[in-house]
Parts: C-alpha cells; structure tokens; sequence
C-alpha cells in the first residue's frame, strides 16, 4: 500500500494504545517518514508475577516490518527527543532502515554513544538540527516546535505537504520554570493556529489527570525540606535522564553543605552529555563514587538511578547491600523523585519493602506533603490550551494507553476541536484523501475515518 500525492497519511506501529516504544510513520506521494523509534522494557517475573531478583530486563520495541518493507521510500527517522521510549531501538532496528537521521544537538549527542556502543557511529548519518529550524527531507517539509518536557532539547514537529498539515507533538508539557533550557512560549503554538493545521498528534499520557503539570522549579523546596530533615545520608532517585532534576539537587547540596555524589551510568551518561553542549553550566562539585563511603553519613547527598525498580540499576543494588562503593545504614533516607510507570507496581514496592527492612526511611510522592516530583507531560488544562491555541481540524490522541486515548480525545471535543480520531498501533489514519478535504471536512465533519472504519495493516 502506497499513498499517491493526494494523500496524506498516519501510521502508529508502536506507543498508541501503549506507554513506551513510540514508532509513528507519515506517508505523502509514495514516500514515508518516520517520527521516533523508542523501546520499553518489560522485567523478568515468576509463575506468580513476581520480579525476580537480578533477572534482566528485556527490551521491547514496535514490529518495524510494514516500513523495512518500503525502506526504499523512507525518507528519513526524525528523533524528538532523548528519552528511551523514543530512541532507544534506534541501535537495534537502524541496520533495517538505513536512512537518514534528524534530530537536535543533545539528543544527537546522547544517540551518538548509542550507536557507538552498537559499533555503528561510522555508518549512520545523523544531521543535526537548530531549535525552530526547518527542513526539507524528501516530500515532507518539518519545522521543529520548541517545548518543555523532563528532559533537555524536546521538539515538537510540524509537517507540512502539499495537501496537509499536521503537528506532532511528542512528548510535552507547558512548563514556565523548567530550569534547564528555555521555557515555553505561547506565540509559538498561537502561530500554528492561524495556519490551518489539519490534524494535531498529541501526547495523551497525563490526559485523565485535572489540572496543571507542576514545574521543575517548584521541587527545590520540598526536595530541600526533606534533606535537611535527614540524619544520615540521603538518596533521590529520579529519572537518569531528568538533567533539571539533578541541576535542583546540586544547588541542593551546595545550599546544605552536602557532598553530592552520582550512581548510575544513565546519570553520569546524560551529565556528561549535557556538559558536552553546553547545557550544564557551573561547577561540578560531585565526589568519586569511591570515596563516598569514607565522608560521615550526614554530609553525603546521592542520586541514584533505579526510582522503577529496575534490575541492576544503583538503587535496587544499595536495596540488596551489593552496591560497591557504599552501603546505606539504619536511619538513612530514601526519596523518590518518581511517579510509578504502569507495569512497575511490584517491583517498586519490592523495593520500598528492602529499604524499609534496613530501616531506611522512604519518602515517596503519596507521604510527602510537599511537592518532589513533576510528570513531564501535559495534564487536563494543558491540553486545553494547546487546542485551544494550535485550533486543529481534528485530533489524533497518542502515547497513552486507552484510557488516556479517550480521555485526550473528550478534550479536545471539549474545546471545539471538530473531529477526534481514536485508534491503535497499525491503524491508517486519513489526513487528506483528496487535496482540499479538511476545508470542506470541517464544515462536514468527514475529516478522516470513524474508528469502525481505520483501516488496519496487520
């Protein structure tokens, strides 16, 4: 199956329906473009569902066959940001794509020890992109949309053909204090309203949650608070690639004389990264691993991956006393900058089981009266506005699972967005059957497909 230049159209294989492994194809005039290409992981568990200790972790990714098919009309695999759920499978799958690569200067820095460490740095193009640049890749032309998320350099995208327009938003949130890179900026998403953007491809991972995300700026008081509270030494586990969480915890440190300490290669992987361009500014302060266990307990303040409760990560090690370095002792404190991801229910409260038992105290998002973690995406109010703003003619909610697809789609619905399309990994999505179809769907509402009616590839 073919689009002819009269068609515009969307193609989900992986993170519709689902949280993690996003893989999204646009199909114009007989070529194709991808847009991310992630992985999720999914842990090792026994006959009764339970992790089992120091098993792996397997890597998940989307069944990538429908475009290595046609990969001789693949123009080029956009990545919108550095998150593993939109880059990781990049190593695994590139060999059966062999195109192209477009991304921005620290995404393209964290993809460049991927595929080092693949042994493919040699063979792979990657072109990087300025903030707000356009470019021309094969049939599509793709502007890349400054926004906020929970890691630095995340795009926005829109894509424009000769008989549509669509804007991808990846993942997002509208955050005015995001404390590392720039904050975002209404004009940007008012402009594309006046465009006439036929179809708005949106985040829905937040979407059945009222309200406003929280700033990264407004953590420094709780995550302070509870360090000074503390006796001993102190942990915080975040995402390894939160740089603005770990900016917060070094002017922690410094503010409460604590030496701060890195555990994890995904921290020290994503610091380094940033330091290379540009995005860490001031000095560093952290102390050798090694030497962590000889400071008194009360100086030391540590972040350290594993807030999922994965296997082999820092945190799950000092849960097992099988860190290296450093034990920690009864009376030391554990926070949990994290939300629980969907599907890692058991091995975090596995975790927390451990750590209680050496007498650690945990401090999770549920037991803390203050604020310590925000969600990189956009909760009911965001999204709102960002409809209310870009004025799509239809909305294509994704990353989510179902209940977030819906609850994204209700609303858009909810602030005049004439159409909503819901759908699942391997349903076609018509943007434009025929040039000229969103003026007349609008007035219509025949935009697109109704869900009984996607057609669906395998």
């Amino acid at each position: 199956m073919t689009p002819d230049e009269s068609d515009f159209w969307f193609l989900p294989l992986g993170g519709t329906g689902e949280i993690g492994m996003n893989l999204n194809l646009y199909g114009h005039d007989g070529r194709w473009l991808m847009v991310d290409c992630g992985v999720t992981f999914e842990a090792k568990t026994d006959i009764d569902g339970e992790p089992i200790e120091g098993a792996r972790a397997e890597v998940q990714m989307a069944d990538p066959q429908f475009i290595v098919d046609r990969r001789e009309q693949l123009d080029g695999l956009i990545i919108t940001h550095a998150h593993e759920d939109h880059i990781g499978a990049v190593p695994y799958l590139w060999e059966r794509f062999r195109c192209p690569i477009y991304t921005t200067a620290y995404t393209a820095e964290i993809l460049r020890r991927k595929l080092a460490e693949a042994g493919l740095i040699k063979k792979v193009k990657v072109h990087i992109v300025e903030a707000h640049a356009s470019r021309q890749i094969g049939v599509f032309n793709v502007q890349w949309i400054q926004l906020t998320h929970s890691i630095p350099d995340p795009f926005a995208l829109l894509i424009t053909t000769p008989v549509g327009k669509v804007f991808h938003t990846a993942d997002w949130k509208l955050d005015s204090g995001p404390v590392v890179g720039e904050a975002y900026r209404e004009e940007d998403y008012s402009r594309l309203g006046e465009l006439g953007i036929d179809v708005m491809v949106c985040d829905s991972t937040n979407a059945n949650v009222p309200g406003w995300s929280t700033s990264e700026a407004s953590l420094y008081k709780g995550l302070k608070h509870h360090v000074e509270q503390a006796k001993g030494r102190v942990v915080i586990t975040c995402f390894g690639s939160n740089i603005a969480r770990l900016r917060t915890v070094a002017d922690i440190a410094k503010e409460t004389g604590r030496h701060l300490g890195l555990l994890g290669r995904s921290l020290l992987n994503t610091h380094a990264a940033a330091k290379r361009v540009g995005l860490w500014n001031g000095i560093d302060t952290f102390v050798d691993p090694h030497h962590l266990g000889f400071l008194p307990r009360d100086t030391v303040l540590l972040v350290a991956t594993g807030s999922q409760g994965e296997p082999r990560t820092a945190l799950n090690r000092l849960s097992q006393n099988s860190f290296r370095d450093i034990e920690l002792e009864a009376g030391d404190t554990v926070i949990f900058s994290s939300k629980v991801i969907p599907g890692n229910e058991l091995p975090i409260e596995a975790l927390i089981e451990r750590l209680k038992a050496m007498n650690v105290d945990v401090i999770t998002v549920d037991n803390s009266r203050l604020e310590i973690h925000a969600s990189g995406h956009p909760a009911m109010e965001e999204l709102k506005a960002m409809y209310r703003w870009v004025k799509p003619a239809c909305a294509i909610p994704v990353h989510g699972e179902f209940q977030h697809l819906r609850a994204n789609a209700r609303l858009a619905k909810s602030v005049g967005v004439p159409e909503q399309l819901e759908g699942k990994n391997g349903d076609l999505y018509y943007i434009a059957p025929v040039k000229g179809i969103r003026r007349d769907a609008v007035k219509t509402g025949r935009l697109g497909l109704v869900q009984n009616k996607l057609k669906k590839l395998f």
